[in-house]
Protein backbone atom coordinates (compact mmCIF):
# COMPACT_ATOMS: atom_id res chain seq x y z
CA UNK A 1 0.00 0.00 0.00
CA UNK A 2 0.88 3.52 -1.05
CA UNK A 3 2.39 5.70 2.15
CA UNK A 4 -0.06 8.99 2.60
CA UNK A 5 1.11 12.80 3.30
CA UNK A 6 -0.30 13.38 6.73
CA UNK A 7 -2.32 16.72 6.52
CA UNK A 8 -0.81 18.74 8.96
CA UNK A 9 -0.35 22.53 8.10
CA UNK A 10 2.50 24.26 9.61
CA UNK A 11 0.12 26.77 11.41
CA UNK A 12 -0.59 24.01 14.35
CA UNK A 13 3.67 24.34 15.10
CA UNK A 14 4.03 27.56 14.60
CA UNK A 15 1.11 28.24 17.04
CA UNK A 16 3.08 26.38 19.65
CA UNK A 17 4.52 28.86 22.25
CA UNK A 18 3.02 31.42 19.92
CA UNK A 19 3.19 35.53 21.79
CA UNK A 20 2.05 38.60 21.63
CA UNK A 21 5.37 40.01 20.36
CA UNK A 22 5.07 37.12 17.01
CA UNK A 23 1.51 38.54 16.40
CA UNK A 24 2.40 41.90 16.65
CA UNK A 25 5.28 41.62 13.76
CA UNK A 26 3.18 38.94 11.99
CA UNK A 27 0.18 41.45 11.74
CA UNK A 28 2.87 44.38 10.76
CA UNK A 29 3.60 42.58 7.77
CA UNK A 30 0.25 40.94 6.93
CA UNK A 31 -0.97 44.71 6.54
CA UNK A 32 2.29 45.37 4.42
CA UNK A 33 1.57 42.38 1.95
CA UNK A 34 -2.17 43.45 1.75
CA UNK A 35 -1.27 46.93 0.31
CA UNK A 36 1.13 45.54 -1.61
CA UNK A 37 -1.17 42.30 -2.80
CA UNK A 38 -4.08 45.06 -3.80
CA UNK A 39 -2.87 46.61 -6.91
CA UNK A 40 -0.87 43.18 -8.11
CA UNK A 41 -4.30 41.16 -7.40
CA UNK A 42 -6.35 43.84 -9.87
CA UNK A 43 -3.51 43.93 -12.65
CA UNK A 44 -3.34 40.31 -12.12
CA UNK A 45 -7.19 39.61 -12.88
CA UNK A 46 -7.69 42.17 -15.43
CA UNK A 47 -4.60 40.61 -17.50
CA UNK A 48 -6.06 36.99 -16.60
CA UNK A 49 -9.24 38.72 -18.93
CA UNK A 50 -11.72 38.52 -15.93
CA UNK A 51 -12.58 41.19 -13.77
CA UNK A 52 -10.49 42.82 -11.59
CA UNK A 53 -12.81 41.48 -8.41
CA UNK A 54 -11.96 38.47 -9.18
CA UNK A 55 -8.03 38.89 -9.18
CA UNK A 56 -9.01 40.42 -5.18
CA UNK A 57 -11.41 37.68 -4.68
CA UNK A 58 -8.61 35.18 -5.64
CA UNK A 59 -5.97 37.01 -2.91
CA UNK A 60 -8.47 36.63 -0.39
CA UNK A 61 -10.08 32.75 -0.50
CA UNK A 62 -6.91 31.42 -1.86
CA UNK A 63 -4.12 33.54 0.23
CA UNK A 64 -6.33 32.76 3.43
CA UNK A 65 -6.51 29.41 2.52
CA UNK A 66 -2.87 28.58 1.64
CA UNK A 67 -1.81 30.45 4.04
CA UNK A 68 -3.69 28.46 7.16
CA UNK A 69 -3.06 25.49 5.67
CA UNK A 70 -0.02 25.19 3.72
CA UNK A 71 3.51 23.34 4.61
CA UNK A 72 5.66 26.93 4.47
CA UNK A 73 5.61 29.22 7.59
CA UNK A 74 5.75 32.64 5.20
CA UNK A 75 4.41 31.40 1.98
CA UNK A 76 1.43 34.09 0.72
CA UNK A 77 -0.57 32.82 -2.27
CA UNK A 78 -2.79 34.57 -4.68
CA UNK A 79 -3.48 35.05 -8.48
CA UNK A 80 0.24 34.72 -10.03
CA UNK A 81 2.10 36.59 -13.36
CA UNK A 82 2.70 33.28 -14.28
CA UNK A 83 -0.84 32.21 -14.99
CA UNK A 84 -1.73 35.05 -16.49
CA UNK A 85 -1.34 33.90 -20.15
CA UNK A 86 -2.77 30.09 -19.35
CA UNK A 87 -5.98 31.59 -17.64
CA UNK A 88 -6.67 33.78 -20.76
CA UNK A 89 -5.84 31.55 -22.98
CA UNK A 90 -8.53 28.99 -21.32
CA UNK A 91 -10.66 31.79 -21.10
CA UNK A 92 -10.69 32.82 -24.79
CA UNK A 93 -10.93 28.67 -25.80
CA UNK A 94 -13.03 27.72 -23.05
CA UNK A 95 -14.88 30.13 -21.74
CA UNK A 96 -15.69 31.52 -17.63
CA UNK A 97 -17.22 28.54 -16.80
CA UNK A 98 -14.79 25.79 -17.91
CA UNK A 99 -11.92 27.93 -16.62
CA UNK A 100 -14.07 27.53 -13.03
CA UNK A 101 -14.19 24.08 -13.83
CA UNK A 102 -10.76 23.51 -14.62
CA UNK A 103 -9.08 25.25 -11.61
CA UNK A 104 -11.46 23.55 -9.16
CA UNK A 105 -10.24 20.25 -11.31
CA UNK A 106 -6.66 20.92 -11.08
CA UNK A 107 -7.02 21.64 -7.10
CA UNK A 108 -8.07 18.32 -6.70
CA UNK A 109 -5.38 16.84 -8.86
CA UNK A 110 -2.66 19.48 -6.73
CA UNK A 111 -4.11 17.75 -3.14
CA UNK A 112 -4.12 14.16 -4.66
CA UNK A 113 -0.25 15.04 -5.39
CA UNK A 114 0.31 15.82 -2.40
CA UNK A 115 -1.19 12.90 -0.95
CA UNK A 116 0.34 10.47 -2.38
CA UNK A 117 3.76 12.53 -1.78
CA UNK A 118 4.62 13.88 -5.29
CA UNK A 119 6.06 16.96 -4.21
CA UNK A 120 9.73 16.22 -4.46
CA UNK A 121 9.08 14.91 -8.17
CA UNK A 122 8.42 18.47 -8.78
CA UNK A 123 12.02 19.16 -7.98
CA UNK A 124 13.01 16.80 -11.00
CA UNK A 125 11.72 19.27 -13.65
CA UNK A 126 15.22 20.51 -15.09
CA UNK A 127 16.12 24.58 -14.55
CA UNK A 128 16.64 25.03 -18.54
CA UNK A 129 13.19 24.45 -19.23
CA UNK A 130 11.94 26.72 -15.28
CA UNK A 131 13.89 29.28 -16.96
CA UNK A 132 12.72 29.07 -20.51
CA UNK A 133 8.99 28.68 -19.75
CA UNK A 134 9.57 31.73 -17.18
CA UNK A 135 11.09 34.02 -19.75
CA UNK A 136 8.68 32.57 -21.99
CA UNK A 137 5.88 34.21 -19.64
CA UNK A 138 7.53 37.21 -19.32
CA UNK A 139 7.77 38.56 -22.14
CA UNK A 140 4.24 37.56 -23.11
CA UNK A 141 2.34 39.24 -19.94
CA UNK A 142 4.42 42.45 -21.04
CA UNK A 143 2.72 41.93 -25.02
CA UNK A 144 -0.50 41.44 -23.30
CA UNK A 145 -0.20 44.97 -21.48
CA UNK A 146 0.85 46.76 -24.44
CA UNK A 147 -2.99 47.39 -24.99
CA UNK A 148 -3.75 49.20 -21.83
CA UNK A 149 -0.07 50.88 -22.09
CA UNK A 150 -0.32 52.07 -25.15
CA UNK A 151 -4.28 53.14 -24.70
CA UNK A 152 -5.27 51.53 -28.01
CA UNK A 153 -9.04 50.58 -28.26
CA UNK A 154 -9.37 47.06 -29.16
CA UNK A 155 -12.23 45.75 -27.49
CA UNK A 156 -11.38 41.49 -28.11
CA UNK A 157 -7.02 40.93 -27.47
CA UNK A 158 -6.54 37.72 -28.84
CA UNK A 159 -4.95 34.67 -26.92
CA UNK A 160 -2.37 33.44 -29.78
CA UNK A 161 0.89 35.30 -30.52
CA UNK A 162 0.56 36.29 -33.70
CA UNK A 163 -2.88 37.12 -33.83
CA UNK A 164 -1.72 39.46 -31.15
CA UNK A 165 0.79 41.20 -32.61
CA UNK A 166 -1.43 41.74 -35.10
CA UNK A 167 -4.20 42.52 -33.76
CA UNK A 168 -1.38 45.39 -32.21
CA UNK A 169 -0.15 46.53 -35.37
CA UNK A 170 -3.71 46.96 -36.66
CA UNK A 171 -4.50 49.04 -33.71
CA UNK A 172 -1.31 51.30 -33.61
CA UNK A 173 -3.44 54.54 -35.14
CA UNK A 174 -5.58 54.80 -31.58
CA UNK A 175 -2.14 55.45 -29.66
CA UNK A 176 -2.79 57.79 -26.18
CA UNK A 177 0.22 59.15 -25.42
CA UNK A 178 -1.49 60.17 -21.86
CA UNK A 179 -1.90 56.45 -21.33
CA UNK A 180 1.92 55.53 -22.33
CA UNK A 181 3.26 58.63 -20.09
CA UNK A 182 1.52 56.95 -17.00
CA UNK A 183 2.96 53.76 -17.88
CA UNK A 184 5.91 54.42 -18.01
CA UNK A 185 6.04 56.94 -15.45
CA UNK A 186 4.72 53.71 -13.29
CA UNK A 187 7.28 51.54 -14.24
CA UNK A 188 10.14 54.17 -13.99
CA UNK A 189 8.54 54.99 -10.08
CA UNK A 190 8.42 50.93 -9.18
CA UNK A 191 12.33 51.12 -10.74
CA UNK A 192 13.77 53.96 -8.67
CA UNK A 193 11.28 53.85 -5.66
CA UNK A 194 13.50 51.30 -3.87
CA UNK A 195 16.43 52.77 -4.76
CA UNK A 196 15.82 56.15 -3.65
CA UNK A 197 16.27 54.98 0.30
CA UNK A 198 19.74 52.73 -0.91
CA UNK A 199 22.55 54.97 1.73
CA UNK A 200 23.99 57.58 -0.12
CA UNK A 201 21.43 57.83 -3.30
CA UNK A 202 19.95 61.10 -1.08
CA UNK A 203 21.75 63.33 1.60
CA UNK A 204 22.40 62.59 4.74
CA UNK A 205 20.46 65.11 6.35
CA UNK A 206 17.48 64.12 4.01
CA UNK A 207 17.27 60.68 4.16
CA UNK A 208 18.01 60.32 8.20
CA UNK A 209 14.82 62.61 8.32
CA UNK A 210 11.43 61.19 9.89
CA UNK A 211 9.44 61.77 7.03
CA UNK A 212 12.26 59.86 4.64
CA UNK A 213 12.48 56.68 6.64
CA UNK A 214 8.32 56.54 7.03
CA UNK A 215 8.30 56.94 2.73
CA UNK A 216 10.94 53.80 2.34
CA UNK A 217 8.38 51.70 4.23
CA UNK A 218 5.41 52.30 1.69
CA UNK A 219 5.32 49.43 -0.73
CA UNK A 220 6.65 51.36 -4.46
CA UNK A 221 3.25 49.51 -6.39
CA UNK A 222 0.81 51.38 -3.44
CA UNK A 223 2.86 54.57 -4.16
CA UNK A 224 2.51 54.59 -8.13
CA UNK A 225 -0.63 53.31 -7.43
CA UNK A 226 -2.22 56.43 -5.56
CA UNK A 227 0.19 59.02 -7.93
CA UNK A 228 -0.66 57.80 -10.76
CA UNK A 229 -5.01 57.62 -9.93
CA UNK A 230 -4.51 61.05 -8.27
CA UNK A 231 -2.72 62.49 -11.07
CA UNK A 232 -5.07 61.18 -13.43
CA UNK A 233 -8.03 62.27 -11.56
CA UNK A 234 -6.61 65.72 -10.85
CA UNK A 235 -5.94 66.80 -14.68
CA UNK A 236 -8.85 64.90 -15.83
CA UNK A 237 -6.67 62.55 -18.02
CA UNK A 238 -8.21 61.19 -21.01
CA UNK A 239 -7.58 57.62 -20.57
CA UNK A 240 -9.42 54.29 -19.24
CA UNK A 241 -10.03 53.39 -15.73
CA UNK A 242 -11.52 50.26 -13.93
CA UNK A 243 -14.62 52.27 -13.47
CA UNK A 244 -14.97 53.13 -17.66
CA UNK A 245 -14.10 49.57 -18.75
CA UNK A 246 -15.69 47.46 -15.52
CA UNK A 247 -18.18 49.62 -13.86
CA UNK A 248 -16.08 49.46 -10.46
CA UNK A 249 -15.30 46.68 -7.89
CA UNK A 250 -18.10 45.51 -5.75
CA UNK A 251 -17.96 46.26 -1.94
CA UNK A 252 -18.98 42.49 -1.23
CA UNK A 253 -17.41 39.53 -1.68
CA UNK A 254 -19.49 37.55 -4.27
CA UNK A 255 -22.06 34.92 -3.61
CA UNK A 256 -20.93 31.28 -3.01
CA UNK A 257 -21.68 29.30 -6.36
CA UNK A 258 -21.33 26.31 -7.53
CA UNK A 259 -19.95 26.27 -11.80
CA UNK A 260 -22.35 24.32 -13.70
CA UNK A 261 -20.54 21.27 -14.02
CA UNK A 262 -20.53 18.54 -16.76
CA UNK A 263 -18.64 15.39 -17.25
CA UNK A 264 -18.99 16.22 -21.19
CA UNK A 265 -16.95 19.63 -20.09
CA UNK A 266 -14.67 17.57 -17.65
CA UNK A 267 -13.51 15.28 -20.35
CA UNK A 268 -12.58 18.14 -23.06
CA UNK A 269 -10.62 19.88 -20.14
CA UNK A 270 -7.59 17.12 -19.28
CA UNK A 271 -5.27 19.29 -20.66
CA UNK A 272 -5.88 22.72 -19.21
CA UNK A 273 -6.37 20.92 -16.09
CA UNK A 274 -3.09 19.55 -16.03
CA UNK A 275 -1.49 22.77 -17.31
CA UNK A 276 -2.34 25.01 -14.15
CA UNK A 277 -1.85 22.09 -11.41
CA UNK A 278 1.60 21.92 -13.22
CA UNK A 279 2.30 25.40 -12.85
CA UNK A 280 0.47 25.35 -9.73
CA UNK A 281 2.99 22.75 -8.23
CA UNK A 282 6.04 24.31 -9.82
CA UNK A 283 5.61 28.31 -9.02
CA UNK A 284 4.49 27.25 -5.08
CA UNK A 285 7.22 25.01 -4.62
CA UNK A 286 9.86 27.67 -6.18
CA UNK A 287 8.45 29.90 -4.29
CA UNK A 288 8.49 27.99 -0.73
CA UNK A 289 12.05 27.39 -1.64
CA UNK A 290 13.03 30.69 -2.00
CA UNK A 291 11.72 31.66 1.07
CA UNK A 292 13.39 28.90 2.58
CA UNK A 293 16.48 30.48 1.43
CA UNK A 294 15.66 34.27 2.87
CA UNK A 295 13.62 33.58 6.48
CA UNK A 296 15.55 31.23 8.24
CA UNK A 297 12.70 29.37 9.44
CA UNK A 298 12.04 25.49 9.23
CA UNK A 299 11.95 24.31 5.85
CA UNK A 300 8.45 23.79 4.15
CA UNK A 301 7.00 20.41 3.68
CA UNK A 302 5.87 20.52 -0.44
CA UNK A 303 3.45 17.37 0.06
CA UNK A 304 1.09 19.92 2.53
CA UNK A 305 2.06 22.76 0.60
CA UNK A 306 0.58 20.69 -2.44
CA UNK A 307 -2.58 20.10 -0.45
CA UNK A 308 -3.35 23.18 0.37
CA UNK A 309 -2.94 24.48 -2.82
CA UNK A 310 -5.45 21.85 -3.69
CA UNK A 311 -7.48 22.85 -1.13
CA UNK A 312 -7.61 26.46 -2.61
CA UNK A 313 -7.38 25.97 -5.68
CA UNK A 314 -10.66 23.56 -5.50
CA UNK A 315 -12.54 26.51 -3.14
CA UNK A 316 -12.08 29.30 -5.12
CA UNK A 317 -14.27 29.01 -8.33
CA UNK A 318 -17.10 28.65 -5.97
CA UNK A 319 -16.70 32.64 -5.16
CA UNK A 320 -15.66 33.45 -9.11
CA UNK A 321 -11.46 33.17 -8.58
CA UNK A 322 -8.69 32.15 -10.87
CA UNK A 323 -6.13 29.91 -10.06
CA UNK A 324 -3.79 30.92 -7.53
CA UNK A 325 -0.56 29.17 -6.51
CA UNK A 326 2.56 30.45 -4.32
CA UNK A 327 3.99 34.28 -5.17
CA UNK A 328 7.37 34.75 -4.74
CA UNK A 329 7.09 38.76 -5.14
CA UNK A 330 4.56 38.97 -2.11
CA UNK A 331 6.52 36.55 -0.66
CA UNK A 332 9.84 37.87 -0.16
CA UNK A 333 7.22 41.11 1.04
CA UNK A 334 6.09 39.53 3.46
CA UNK A 335 9.54 37.56 4.77
CA UNK A 336 11.28 40.96 4.68
CA UNK A 337 8.31 42.59 6.69
CA UNK A 338 9.43 39.98 9.50
CA UNK A 339 6.54 37.66 9.21
CA UNK A 340 7.33 34.49 11.59
CA UNK A 341 4.62 32.53 10.72
CA UNK A 342 1.23 31.59 8.57
CA UNK A 343 -0.52 34.33 10.58
CA UNK A 344 1.34 37.16 8.72
CA UNK A 345 -0.84 35.34 5.24
CA UNK A 346 -3.81 34.77 7.04
CA UNK A 347 -3.72 38.97 8.18
CA UNK A 348 -3.15 39.77 4.71
CA UNK A 349 -6.16 38.56 3.10
CA UNK A 350 -8.06 40.04 6.06
CA UNK A 351 -6.59 42.91 5.51
CA UNK A 352 -7.75 42.71 1.82
CA UNK A 353 -10.89 42.21 2.06
CA UNK A 354 -11.19 45.11 4.97
CA UNK A 355 -9.66 47.16 2.04
CA UNK A 356 -12.51 45.75 -0.43
CA UNK A 357 -15.09 45.95 2.18
CA UNK A 358 -14.54 49.81 2.87
CA UNK A 359 -12.39 51.22 0.08
CA UNK A 360 -13.59 49.58 -3.41
CA UNK A 361 -15.14 52.50 -4.92
CA UNK A 362 -12.19 54.47 -5.08
CA UNK A 363 -10.48 51.55 -7.31
CA UNK A 364 -12.68 53.04 -10.09
CA UNK A 365 -10.76 55.85 -10.62
CA UNK A 366 -7.46 53.48 -11.36
CA UNK A 367 -5.64 54.34 -14.85
CA UNK A 368 -5.18 50.65 -16.23
CA UNK A 369 -2.33 52.42 -17.70
CA UNK A 370 -0.83 52.22 -14.05
CA UNK A 371 -1.50 48.55 -14.02
CA UNK A 372 -0.15 47.88 -16.97
CA UNK A 373 3.08 49.38 -15.59
CA UNK A 374 2.84 47.24 -12.36
CA UNK A 375 2.66 44.40 -14.62
CA UNK A 376 5.49 44.87 -16.76
CA UNK A 377 7.82 46.22 -13.70
CA UNK A 378 6.94 42.16 -12.52
CA UNK A 379 7.48 40.73 -15.99
CA UNK A 380 10.58 42.25 -15.89
CA UNK A 381 11.34 41.10 -12.19
CA UNK A 382 10.19 37.61 -13.42
CA UNK A 383 12.59 36.88 -16.31
CA UNK A 384 15.97 35.37 -15.65
CA UNK A 385 16.95 37.71 -18.68
CA UNK A 386 20.80 36.96 -17.88
CA UNK A 387 20.81 33.10 -18.70
CA UNK A 388 20.58 33.77 -22.39
CA UNK A 389 23.96 35.80 -22.14
CA UNK A 390 24.99 33.23 -19.92
CA UNK A 391 24.19 30.28 -22.62
CA UNK A 392 27.48 30.35 -24.19
CA UNK A 393 29.00 29.25 -20.74
CA UNK A 394 26.85 25.58 -21.19
CA UNK A 395 26.54 22.90 -24.30
CA UNK A 396 23.96 22.07 -27.05
CA UNK A 397 21.38 20.52 -25.00
CA UNK A 398 21.37 22.70 -21.95
CA UNK A 399 20.63 25.51 -24.70
CA UNK A 400 18.47 23.53 -26.86
CA UNK A 401 16.20 22.72 -24.25
CA UNK A 402 16.13 26.24 -22.55
CA UNK A 403 15.54 28.41 -25.79
CA UNK A 404 13.00 25.94 -26.83
CA UNK A 405 11.15 25.33 -24.22
CA UNK A 406 11.38 29.90 -24.20
CA UNK A 407 10.12 29.98 -27.77
CA UNK A 408 7.42 27.39 -27.53
CA UNK A 409 5.61 29.71 -24.42
CA UNK A 410 5.85 32.52 -26.21
CA UNK A 411 4.84 31.06 -30.22
CA UNK A 412 2.58 28.23 -28.25
CA UNK A 413 1.57 27.94 -25.19
CA UNK A 414 3.18 26.61 -21.69
CA UNK A 415 1.85 22.95 -22.00
CA UNK A 416 3.51 22.42 -25.36
CA UNK A 417 6.52 24.21 -24.30
CA UNK A 418 7.05 21.95 -21.50
CA UNK A 419 6.40 18.77 -23.13
CA UNK A 420 8.89 19.53 -25.89
CA UNK A 421 11.37 20.78 -22.78
CA UNK A 422 10.64 17.14 -20.90
CA UNK A 423 11.18 15.14 -23.74
CA UNK A 424 14.35 17.24 -25.25
CA UNK A 425 15.57 16.61 -21.67
CA UNK A 426 15.33 13.25 -21.32
CA UNK A 427 16.20 12.67 -25.19
CA UNK A 428 19.39 14.68 -23.89
CA UNK A 429 19.91 12.41 -20.78
CA UNK A 430 19.57 8.88 -22.51
CA UNK A 431 21.92 10.01 -25.02
CA UNK A 432 24.33 11.69 -22.75
CA UNK A 433 24.19 8.31 -20.45
CA UNK A 434 24.38 5.87 -23.58
CA UNK A 435 27.61 8.01 -24.51
CA UNK A 436 28.96 7.47 -20.99
CA UNK A 437 28.59 3.59 -21.05
CA UNK A 438 32.00 1.73 -22.23
CA UNK A 439 33.11 -1.72 -23.29
CA UNK A 440 36.78 -1.56 -23.26
CA UNK A 441 38.74 -5.04 -23.76
CA UNK A 442 41.54 -5.64 -20.88
CA UNK A 443 44.60 -7.05 -21.48
CA UNK A 444 46.92 -8.79 -19.24
CA UNK A 445 49.75 -11.16 -19.40
CA UNK A 446 48.24 -13.73 -16.92
CA UNK A 447 45.04 -13.92 -19.14
CA UNK A 448 45.00 -17.43 -20.85
CA UNK A 449 45.09 -18.18 -24.71
CA UNK A 450 41.24 -17.75 -26.13
CA UNK A 451 39.71 -16.04 -23.14
CA UNK A 452 39.10 -12.43 -23.81
CA UNK A 453 38.24 -10.10 -21.15
CA UNK A 454 36.22 -6.95 -21.82
CA UNK A 455 35.31 -4.28 -18.86
CA UNK A 456 32.14 -3.02 -18.35
CA UNK A 457 31.50 0.97 -17.00
CA UNK A 458 28.29 2.70 -16.71
CA UNK A 459 25.05 2.00 -17.31
CA UNK A 460 23.83 -0.82 -19.44
CA UNK A 461 20.00 0.79 -20.12
CA UNK A 462 18.25 0.54 -23.79
CA UNK A 463 20.67 3.69 -24.81
CA UNK A 464 23.35 1.91 -24.92
CA UNK A 465 22.62 -2.29 -25.64
CA UNK A 466 23.99 -1.25 -29.11
CA UNK A 467 27.38 -1.27 -27.95
CA UNK A 468 27.31 -5.14 -26.55
CA UNK A 469 25.63 -6.21 -29.45
CA UNK A 470 28.71 -5.20 -31.32
CA UNK A 471 31.19 -7.30 -29.02
CA UNK A 472 30.64 -10.70 -31.09
CA UNK A 473 32.32 -8.53 -34.48
CA UNK A 474 35.59 -7.86 -32.05
CA UNK A 475 36.05 -10.93 -31.26
CA UNK A 476 39.64 -12.61 -32.51
CA UNK A 477 39.72 -15.85 -34.32
CA UNK A 478 40.44 -18.69 -31.66
CA UNK A 479 38.18 -17.02 -28.85
CA UNK A 480 37.10 -19.66 -26.84
CA UNK A 481 35.51 -17.57 -23.76
CA UNK A 482 34.57 -14.41 -23.00
CA UNK A 483 34.95 -12.81 -19.54
CA UNK A 484 32.58 -9.49 -18.99
CA UNK A 485 33.97 -7.71 -15.29
CA UNK A 486 31.17 -5.85 -14.48
CA UNK A 487 32.64 -4.54 -11.00
CA UNK A 488 32.03 -0.92 -12.75
CA UNK A 489 28.77 -1.37 -14.14
CA UNK A 490 26.34 0.24 -11.83
CA UNK A 491 23.23 -0.49 -13.23
CA UNK A 492 21.43 -2.79 -15.34
CA UNK A 493 17.41 -2.78 -17.26
CA UNK A 494 15.60 -4.81 -18.80
CA UNK A 495 17.11 -4.36 -21.82
CA UNK A 496 20.37 -4.71 -20.88
CA UNK A 497 19.47 -7.77 -19.43
CA UNK A 498 18.00 -8.79 -22.93
CA UNK A 499 21.06 -7.86 -24.73
CA UNK A 500 23.16 -10.14 -22.27
CA UNK A 501 20.90 -12.48 -22.87
CA UNK A 502 21.37 -12.16 -26.95
CA UNK A 503 25.36 -12.22 -26.54
CA UNK A 504 25.15 -15.22 -24.48
CA UNK A 505 23.03 -16.72 -27.35
CA UNK A 506 25.20 -15.49 -30.03
CA UNK A 507 28.29 -16.43 -28.45
CA UNK A 508 27.09 -20.30 -27.83
CA UNK A 509 26.37 -20.68 -31.74
CA UNK A 510 30.20 -19.69 -31.94
CA UNK A 511 31.00 -22.26 -29.38
CA UNK A 512 32.34 -19.07 -26.82
CA UNK A 513 31.77 -19.07 -23.49
CA UNK A 514 30.35 -16.30 -21.44
CA UNK A 515 31.10 -15.81 -17.68
CA UNK A 516 29.96 -12.94 -15.63
CA UNK A 517 32.69 -11.60 -13.43
CA UNK A 518 32.58 -9.26 -10.17
CA UNK A 519 29.01 -8.18 -10.81
CA UNK A 520 27.61 -5.60 -8.43
CA UNK A 521 24.52 -6.27 -6.53
CA UNK A 522 21.91 -4.53 -8.59
CA UNK A 523 22.43 -6.36 -11.96
CA UNK A 524 23.31 -9.43 -10.15
CA UNK A 525 19.43 -9.32 -8.81
CA UNK A 526 18.40 -8.68 -12.50
CA UNK A 527 20.41 -11.42 -13.53
CA UNK A 528 18.63 -13.57 -11.17
CA UNK A 529 15.26 -12.95 -11.42
CA UNK A 530 15.38 -12.62 -15.23
CA UNK A 531 16.64 -16.22 -15.48
CA UNK A 532 20.09 -15.43 -17.10
CA UNK A 533 21.68 -17.19 -13.95
CA UNK A 534 20.04 -20.21 -15.11
CA UNK A 535 20.34 -19.92 -18.35
CA UNK A 536 24.61 -19.62 -17.90
CA UNK A 537 24.83 -21.91 -14.87
CA UNK A 538 25.53 -20.93 -11.54
CA UNK A 539 29.53 -21.74 -12.12
CA UNK A 540 29.44 -18.94 -14.91
CA UNK A 541 29.12 -16.07 -12.57
CA UNK A 542 32.05 -15.92 -10.85
CA UNK A 543 33.60 -13.19 -7.97
CA UNK A 544 36.24 -12.18 -10.02
CA UNK A 545 38.33 -12.34 -13.31
CA UNK A 546 41.18 -14.42 -11.52
CA UNK A 547 38.08 -16.83 -10.26
CA UNK A 548 37.07 -16.57 -14.13
CA UNK A 549 40.36 -18.31 -15.31
CA UNK A 550 40.34 -20.50 -12.63
CA UNK A 551 37.17 -21.86 -12.65
CA UNK A 552 35.46 -24.99 -14.56
CA UNK A 553 33.44 -22.75 -16.98
CA UNK A 554 36.79 -21.53 -18.33
CA UNK A 555 38.85 -24.30 -18.28
CA UNK A 556 35.96 -26.79 -19.90
CA UNK A 557 36.16 -23.88 -22.60
CA UNK A 558 39.83 -23.66 -23.47
CA UNK A 559 40.62 -27.00 -22.33
CA UNK A 560 43.49 -25.70 -20.25
CA UNK A 561 44.24 -27.52 -17.01
CA UNK A 562 42.39 -25.95 -13.64
CA UNK A 563 44.93 -24.08 -11.31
Amino acid sequence: MVPLQRFRPRLLDALRGYDRRRLGTDVGAGITVGIVALPLAMAFGIASGVKPEQGIVTAIVAGFLISALGGSGVQIGGPAGAFIVIVYGILQRYGLTNLLIATGMAGVLLFLMGLFKLGALVRYIPVSIIIGFTNGIAVLIALSQLRDLLGLKIEHMPADFFSLLHTLATHLDSFNPWALAIGLACFGGLFLWPRLFVAGALPTQVFEGHTVRSLSRIPGPVVALVTMTAATAFFRLPVETIGSRFGGIPQTLPDLALPAFSWVSAKELVIPTVTIALLGAIESLLCARVADNMSGHERHDPNQELMAQGVANFVVPFFGGIPATGTIARTVTNVRAGATSPVAGMVHAVTLLGVVLVAAPLASSVPLAALAGILLFVAWNMGEWHEFARLKHFLLPYRTVMVGTFALTVIFDLTVAVEFGLLGACAFFIYRMSQLFRVRRLEAAETPPGIQVFELFGSLFFGAVAKVEALPAELPAGTRVVVLEMHRLISLDTSGLDALVQLKRTLERRQVGLVLANVNEQPLSLVRRGGLEAELGADHIVPSVAAAFAGPATTTATGAPAA
